[in-house]
Protein backbone atom coordinates (compact mmCIF):
# COMPACT_ATOMS: atom_id res chain seq x y z
CA UNK A 1 0.00 0.00 0.00
CA UNK A 2 1.39 3.41 -0.96
CA UNK A 3 0.89 6.30 0.75
CA UNK A 4 2.33 9.30 -1.14
CA UNK A 5 4.60 10.16 1.49
CA UNK A 6 7.42 11.32 -0.99
CA UNK A 7 4.87 12.69 -3.39
CA UNK A 8 6.83 15.28 -5.40
CA UNK A 9 9.96 14.60 -4.41
CA UNK A 10 13.16 13.94 -5.97
CA UNK A 11 16.38 12.12 -5.10
CA UNK A 12 19.28 10.40 -5.78
CA UNK A 13 19.54 6.22 -5.15
CA UNK A 14 22.86 4.87 -5.30
CA UNK A 15 23.77 1.02 -5.43
CA UNK A 16 21.27 -1.00 -6.56
CA UNK A 17 22.86 -4.17 -7.79
CA UNK A 18 20.14 -6.56 -8.47
CA UNK A 19 17.03 -7.45 -6.64
CA UNK A 20 18.49 -8.92 -3.63
CA UNK A 21 19.99 -4.59 -2.63
CA UNK A 22 18.51 -3.08 -0.29
CA UNK A 23 19.17 0.29 -2.42
CA UNK A 24 16.64 -1.66 -5.28
CA UNK A 25 14.61 -1.93 -2.72
CA UNK A 26 14.31 1.89 -1.68
CA UNK A 27 14.05 2.83 -5.85
CA UNK A 28 10.94 0.62 -5.97
CA UNK A 29 9.38 2.07 -2.80
CA UNK A 30 10.18 5.32 -3.47
CA UNK A 31 8.57 5.32 -6.98
CA UNK A 32 5.28 3.69 -5.85
CA UNK A 33 5.51 6.74 -3.20
CA UNK A 34 5.41 9.35 -5.93
CA UNK A 35 9.52 10.12 -5.99
CA UNK A 36 11.28 10.64 -8.79
CA UNK A 37 14.63 10.12 -8.97
CA UNK A 38 18.01 8.74 -10.61
CA UNK A 39 19.90 5.97 -9.88
CA UNK A 40 23.66 5.46 -10.24
CA UNK A 41 26.64 2.95 -9.49
CA UNK A 42 30.44 2.55 -10.37
CA UNK A 43 30.63 1.43 -13.86
CA UNK A 44 31.87 -2.47 -12.45
CA UNK A 45 28.87 -2.64 -10.54
CA UNK A 46 26.57 -1.66 -13.55
CA UNK A 47 28.10 -4.32 -15.48
CA UNK A 48 27.76 -6.94 -12.84
CA UNK A 49 24.28 -6.08 -12.02
CA UNK A 50 20.95 -5.82 -13.33
CA UNK A 51 19.92 -2.05 -12.71
CA UNK A 52 18.59 -1.59 -16.22
CA UNK A 53 16.17 -3.66 -14.73
CA UNK A 54 15.03 -1.60 -12.52
CA UNK A 55 15.51 2.12 -14.36
CA UNK A 56 12.98 0.66 -16.51
CA UNK A 57 10.75 -0.27 -14.07
CA UNK A 58 10.83 2.94 -12.27
CA UNK A 59 11.62 5.52 -15.52
CA UNK A 60 14.87 6.42 -13.64
CA UNK A 61 17.87 7.44 -15.33
CA UNK A 62 20.97 5.68 -14.87
CA UNK A 63 24.34 8.37 -14.36
CA UNK A 64 27.70 6.11 -13.67
CA UNK A 65 29.91 7.40 -11.34
CA UNK A 66 32.45 5.86 -8.95
CA UNK A 67 31.81 7.11 -5.93
CA UNK A 68 35.78 7.68 -4.85
CA UNK A 69 36.15 9.66 -8.07
CA UNK A 70 35.80 13.26 -7.64
CA UNK A 71 35.39 14.11 -11.11
CA UNK A 72 32.56 11.85 -11.72
CA UNK A 73 30.74 12.87 -8.49
CA UNK A 74 30.72 16.44 -9.94
CA UNK A 75 29.22 15.07 -13.12
CA UNK A 76 26.80 13.37 -10.90
CA UNK A 77 25.49 15.85 -9.54
CA UNK A 78 25.09 18.51 -12.20
CA UNK A 79 23.32 15.53 -14.54
CA UNK A 80 21.35 15.09 -11.48
CA UNK A 81 19.98 18.44 -11.29
CA UNK A 82 19.01 18.51 -14.61
CA UNK A 83 16.79 15.26 -14.98
CA UNK A 84 15.29 16.46 -12.05
CA UNK A 85 14.74 19.81 -12.59
CA UNK A 86 16.36 21.27 -9.36
CA UNK A 87 17.84 19.76 -6.39
CA UNK A 88 17.27 16.63 -4.39
CA UNK A 89 15.17 15.96 -1.88
CA UNK A 90 16.63 13.21 -0.64
CA UNK A 91 19.79 10.97 -1.07
CA UNK A 92 20.45 7.12 -0.27
CA UNK A 93 24.02 5.84 0.61
CA UNK A 94 24.27 2.10 -0.50
CA UNK A 95 28.09 1.76 -1.01
CA UNK A 96 30.63 -0.79 0.95
CA UNK A 97 33.18 -3.08 -0.10
CA UNK A 98 36.22 -4.90 1.38
CA UNK A 99 38.58 -6.41 -0.81
CA UNK A 100 40.38 -7.81 2.45
CA UNK A 101 36.82 -9.49 3.64
CA UNK A 102 36.32 -10.85 -0.74
CA UNK A 103 39.55 -12.48 -0.32
CA UNK A 104 39.90 -14.13 3.17
CA UNK A 105 42.43 -11.66 4.75
CA UNK A 106 41.81 -11.50 8.42
CA UNK A 107 42.31 -8.73 10.70
CA UNK A 108 45.52 -9.36 11.85
CA UNK A 109 47.04 -9.63 8.62
CA UNK A 110 45.55 -6.82 6.56
CA UNK A 111 46.12 -5.74 2.92
CA UNK A 112 46.78 -2.06 3.39
CA UNK A 113 46.43 -1.26 0.03
CA UNK A 114 43.29 -2.93 0.23
CA UNK A 115 42.19 -1.45 3.64
CA UNK A 116 42.80 2.26 1.97
CA UNK A 117 40.37 0.83 -0.39
CA UNK A 118 37.72 -0.17 1.78
CA UNK A 119 37.82 2.94 3.59
CA UNK A 120 37.76 5.16 0.29
CA UNK A 121 35.01 2.89 -1.36
CA UNK A 122 32.69 2.25 2.43
CA UNK A 123 33.05 5.39 4.09
CA UNK A 124 35.13 8.61 2.33
CA UNK A 125 32.77 8.07 -0.50
CA UNK A 126 29.80 9.39 1.76
CA UNK A 127 31.83 12.29 2.30
CA UNK A 128 32.72 12.70 -1.19
CA UNK A 129 29.46 12.29 -2.01
CA UNK A 130 27.93 15.32 0.78
CA UNK A 131 30.85 17.42 -0.35
CA UNK A 132 30.53 17.29 -4.40
CA UNK A 133 26.57 17.62 -3.88
CA UNK A 134 27.12 20.77 -1.94
CA UNK A 135 29.35 22.61 -3.71
CA UNK A 136 27.24 22.11 -6.92
CA UNK A 137 23.82 23.54 -4.91
CA UNK A 138 22.30 19.73 -5.79
CA UNK A 139 20.58 18.34 -1.84
CA UNK A 140 17.55 20.53 -1.23
CA UNK A 141 16.71 22.43 1.47
CA UNK A 142 14.98 20.35 4.28
CA UNK A 143 16.47 17.32 2.43
CA UNK A 144 17.67 14.09 3.82
CA UNK A 145 19.96 11.55 3.50
CA UNK A 146 20.57 8.49 4.92
CA UNK A 147 23.38 5.64 4.59
CA UNK A 148 23.46 1.68 5.31
CA UNK A 149 25.46 0.68 7.90
CA UNK A 150 25.78 -1.97 11.04
CA UNK A 151 26.22 -2.95 14.39
CA UNK A 152 29.92 -3.83 13.72
CA UNK A 153 30.75 -0.53 14.11
CA UNK A 154 30.45 -0.36 17.59
CA UNK A 155 30.85 -4.53 18.51
CA UNK A 156 33.07 -6.74 17.26
CA UNK A 157 32.35 -9.33 14.79
CA UNK A 158 35.80 -10.90 13.64
CA UNK A 159 35.06 -12.08 10.40
CA UNK A 160 33.47 -8.69 9.56
CA UNK A 161 37.35 -7.51 9.13
CA UNK A 162 37.90 -4.01 8.32
CA UNK A 163 34.37 -3.26 6.93
CA UNK A 164 33.75 -2.70 10.77
CA UNK A 165 36.77 -0.09 10.84
CA UNK A 166 34.51 1.72 7.56
CA UNK A 167 31.31 1.11 8.69
CA UNK A 168 32.51 3.43 12.33
CA UNK A 169 33.94 5.83 9.99
CA UNK A 170 30.85 6.08 7.59
CA UNK A 171 28.77 7.22 10.99
CA UNK A 172 31.42 9.30 12.28
CA UNK A 173 31.15 11.55 9.15
CA UNK A 174 27.26 11.28 8.70
CA UNK A 175 27.09 13.14 12.14
CA UNK A 176 29.90 15.36 11.42
CA UNK A 177 27.57 16.25 7.99
CA UNK A 178 24.47 16.19 9.55
CA UNK A 179 25.53 19.06 11.89
CA UNK A 180 27.11 21.37 9.03
CA UNK A 181 24.37 20.50 6.64
CA UNK A 182 21.80 20.67 9.84
CA UNK A 183 22.59 24.12 10.39
CA UNK A 184 23.16 25.29 7.02
CA UNK A 185 19.98 24.01 5.17
CA UNK A 186 18.07 21.72 7.77
CA UNK A 187 19.07 18.90 5.63
CA UNK A 188 18.75 15.88 7.76
CA UNK A 189 21.77 13.29 7.56
CA UNK A 190 21.05 9.13 9.44
CA UNK A 191 22.57 5.92 9.16
CA UNK A 192 20.20 2.83 9.32
CA UNK A 193 21.92 -0.38 10.95
CA UNK A 194 20.06 -3.21 8.86
CA UNK A 195 19.87 -6.69 10.32
CA UNK A 196 22.44 -8.87 8.36
CA UNK A 197 20.57 -9.29 4.99
CA UNK A 198 20.53 -12.16 2.31
CA UNK A 199 22.28 -9.37 -0.60
CA UNK A 200 25.19 -10.08 -2.79
CA UNK A 201 27.69 -7.85 -0.24
CA UNK A 202 26.52 -10.15 2.66
CA UNK A 203 26.44 -12.90 1.68
CA UNK A 204 29.95 -12.89 0.95
CA UNK A 205 31.38 -12.10 4.48
CA UNK A 206 32.72 -15.54 5.71
CA UNK A 207 30.45 -17.43 7.70
CA UNK A 208 27.32 -15.51 6.48
CA UNK A 209 24.81 -18.46 7.15
CA UNK A 210 25.52 -19.33 10.26
CA UNK A 211 25.84 -16.34 11.82
CA UNK A 212 22.44 -15.14 9.85
CA UNK A 213 21.10 -17.49 11.95
CA UNK A 214 22.24 -16.39 15.27
CA UNK A 215 20.98 -12.89 14.25
CA UNK A 216 17.48 -14.76 13.84
CA UNK A 217 17.65 -16.46 16.90
CA UNK A 218 18.56 -12.65 19.19
CA UNK A 219 16.20 -10.56 17.61
CA UNK A 220 12.56 -10.88 19.22
CA UNK A 221 11.09 -10.00 15.67
CA UNK A 222 13.53 -11.96 13.55
CA UNK A 223 15.96 -10.37 11.22
CA UNK A 224 14.43 -7.71 9.79
CA UNK A 225 14.19 -8.38 5.47
CA UNK A 226 15.46 -5.66 2.92
CA UNK A 227 11.94 -4.11 1.96
CA UNK A 228 11.35 -3.61 5.54
CA UNK A 229 14.54 -1.60 5.46
CA UNK A 230 13.54 0.29 2.36
CA UNK A 231 10.01 1.31 4.32
CA UNK A 232 12.03 2.58 7.18
CA UNK A 233 14.36 4.62 4.65
CA UNK A 234 11.44 5.91 3.33
CA UNK A 235 9.98 7.43 6.11
CA UNK A 236 13.41 9.28 6.69
CA UNK A 237 13.23 10.71 3.52
CA UNK A 238 9.48 11.77 4.19
CA UNK A 239 8.85 14.93 5.83
CA UNK A 240 7.40 12.77 8.96
CA UNK A 241 11.40 12.53 10.43
CA UNK A 242 12.01 16.53 9.73
CA UNK A 243 13.95 16.70 13.42
CA UNK A 244 15.59 13.59 13.01
CA UNK A 245 19.36 13.54 12.11
CA UNK A 246 22.91 12.94 13.32
CA UNK A 247 21.67 9.43 14.50
CA UNK A 248 22.38 5.94 13.92
CA UNK A 249 19.47 4.20 13.66
CA UNK A 250 19.22 0.24 14.58
CA UNK A 251 16.30 -1.74 12.27
CA UNK A 252 17.40 -5.01 13.47
CA UNK A 253 14.75 -6.48 15.35
CA UNK A 254 15.60 -5.67 18.61
CA UNK A 255 18.80 -7.67 18.21
CA UNK A 256 20.76 -4.68 19.40
CA UNK A 257 19.24 -4.13 22.74
CA UNK A 258 19.13 -8.12 23.36
CA UNK A 259 21.54 -9.82 25.61
CA UNK A 260 20.37 -13.75 25.27
CA UNK A 261 17.11 -15.15 24.11
CA UNK A 262 16.14 -19.17 25.18
CA UNK A 263 16.91 -20.47 21.65
CA UNK A 264 20.80 -19.11 22.09
CA UNK A 265 21.26 -20.16 25.81
CA UNK A 266 19.76 -23.77 25.44
CA UNK A 267 22.57 -24.08 23.14
CA UNK A 268 25.53 -24.20 25.72
CA UNK A 269 23.28 -25.45 28.64
CA UNK A 270 24.28 -28.82 28.14
CA UNK A 271 20.48 -30.34 27.96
Amino acid sequence: MAYGLLSGKRGIISGALNEQSIAWKVAELAHAEGARFVLTNAPVAMRMGEIKKLADATGAPVIPADATNDADLEKLFAESVKHLGGPADFLLHSIGMSPNVRKGRPYDDLNYDWYKQTLDVSAMSLHRMLQAAEKAGALAPGGSVVALTYIAAQRVFPDYGDMADAKALLESITRSWGYRLGRSKRIRVNTVSQSPTMTTAGSGIKGFDGFYGFAQAMSPLGNAPAVDCAGYCITLFSDLTRYVTMQNLYHDGGFSTTGATPEVVAKFSGA
